[in-house]
């Protein structure tokens, strides 16, 4: 099939990989326009924009996909279907109908479940036990078009925002490669998503990464791993960021202590007490300092029990 592959962040490269490898003429990638990062603004490419280039295929960086030349020029690719993963623009009815076979979307969670922009964490935060990644027939709504076809991932009890989203970039290259001579063939039937069990997986920002040690240890234990490795869970420490990379829960602590204050040190962790509780901390990173395990950091930072950590 001719492909026009639309997509940005790493999760999208694999896929991209994987279609090039599989035979299909991919005429053009649609990424995101560079942006300025660093203290020296400099532009930095996408990942995906990367990947075009090294296969010298050409790359198209519209500032607003639904634009009449930006409409134009995907026309000019010629394409069979778009293929859409993370790519971080809306896409107008227009080009939605543009191509023989529409536009398919690879969406890391099993859909209706997880709409929306931050899937891959969320099912951690939240606890699940499997997510997985669907291939939809793209409408106008938000997540919201017709199943084609599925997979399941199984979650690890210490499953992070960053190994789950490795497992999705892998398991979407394949469910996408699997799905498109499929497609080509008229041999999927698309399946309509019951709306009544969606849910909405909101965007992330910075500061929901603050710990409020009000809350549950499992609660916390969780959003530690979901937003590993962003934008990553925190507290402060004498004023500074810290960083919480890694943690336990234990459920067995005998205290009287308050949420938020140490209630266990040892050589290679501190507890820090919550709602119910002990939030053992493995693995830190103060402001300006590399990431270390707590052993490493309680050499050179004192941690003592009745210290208290802001809610």
């Amino acid at each position: 099939m001719k492909v026009v592959f639309m997509g940005t962040p790493d999760f999208a490269v694999g896929a991209l990989e994987a279609i090039i490898k599989a035979g299909h003429e991919v005429t053009g990638v649609v990424t995101q326009p560079d942006k300025p990062k660093g203290r020296g603004k400099e532009l930095q490419i996408s990942p995906v924009k990367a990947c075009a280039l090294e296969h010298g295929i050409e790359v198209f960086q519209p500032e607003k996909i639904k634009a009449p030349d930006a409409v134009s020029k995907l026309r000019r690719f010629e394409a069979d279907i778009f293929v859409v993963a993370a790519f971080g623009q809306i896409l107008s009815k227009e080009i939605l109908e543009m191509p023989k076979f529409g536009c398919v979307n690879i969406h890391a969670s099993l859909l209706p479940k997880y709409r929306g922009a931050a899937p891959i964490q969320w099912a951690v935060i939240d606890g699940e036990e499997e997510s997985g990644v669907t291939i939809m027939q793209m409408n106008e709504g938000l997540d919201t078009g017709d199943i084609l076809m599925q997979e399941k991932v199984k979650l690890s009890p210490k499953e992070t925002g960053a190994s789950l989203f490795d497992k999705l970039a892998e398991c979407g290259a394949s469910l996408i490669v699997g799905a498109l001579p499929k497609i080509e063939k008229g041999e999927l039937k698309p399946e309509k998503q019951d709306d009544d069990k969606s849910s909405y997986a909101k965007m992330l920002k910075k500061d929901f990464g603050k710990l409020d040690f009000s809350q549950e240890a499992v609660v916390l234990e969780r959003k530690i791993r979901g937003l590993n490795s962003w934008p990553s869970a925190y507290t402060y420490y004498k004023g500074k960021t810290l960083k919480i990379w890694d943690a336990d829960v234990d459920t067995d602590v005998d205290t009287d202590a308050a949420c938020g204050y140490v209630c266990a040190v040892s050589k290679d962790s501190f507890g820090i007490m919550t709602k119910k509780g002990c939030l053992v901390i493995k693995e830190v990173q103060l402001e300006g300092k590399k990431r270390m395990k707590a052993s490493a950091f309680l050499l050179g930072y004192p941690i003592e029990i009745g210290m208290q950590f802001p809610n």
